[in-house]
């Protein structure tokens, strides 16, 4: 059973020593990258991240990042996104991809850090495999491209 489980002392090691295939690696940040990240953001108070490890029973199979970002003078409404998700190499071609959105787009609906309209993510054009992913969750390209990355959109 997938599990969302927050990043602690505990498990922070083994969190960073989580890689994605060689082939994959323009395509996500390192995890030691992200979680530093979400600490830059949290201190400036840009958003609200959430970063998590991904377990299967007790077993860390990836990591991913949520954020809720409230809004501002260029959007009119409060959003979650979904920053990062990677699932270390040892793990893929097991559906742990599919399962975590589905229990990350659980909690994002239980509204953890404040009422929102919709979910946005991006990637990078060229990798199929996220698009599928994605579409298949029912996030929809919005024909915006940030920072190379095509963004999509999920309605709650």
């Amino acid at each position: 059973m997938i599990e969302l489980r927050k990043i602690t002392e505990h498990n922070f090691h083994e969190c960073i020593k989580l890689k994605v295939k060689e082939e994959q690696k323009n395509y996500v940040a390192s995890n030691i990258y992200s979680i530093a990240e979400a600490y830059v953001v949290l201190t400036n108070n840009e958003c609200i991240p959430m970063p998590y490890a991904i377990y299967d029973n007790d077993i860390m199979v990836g990591f991913i990042m949520l954020s809720y970002n409230e809004k501002d003078e260029n959007d009119d409404k409060n959003t979650y996104w979904v920053c990062r998700l990677m699932i270390d190499k040892d793990h893929q071609s097991k559906g742990y991809g599919k399962k975590t959105m589905i229990k990350a787009l659980e909690l994002i609906r239980t509204f953890p850090y404040g009422k929102a309209s919709a979910v946005y993510l991006s990637y990078e054009p060229e990798n199929v495999v996220a698009r599928t992913l994605y579409a298949s969750m029912g996030f929809v390209e919005t024909g915006k491209i940030e920072d190379g990355e095509m963004v999509a959109k999920l309605v709650l």
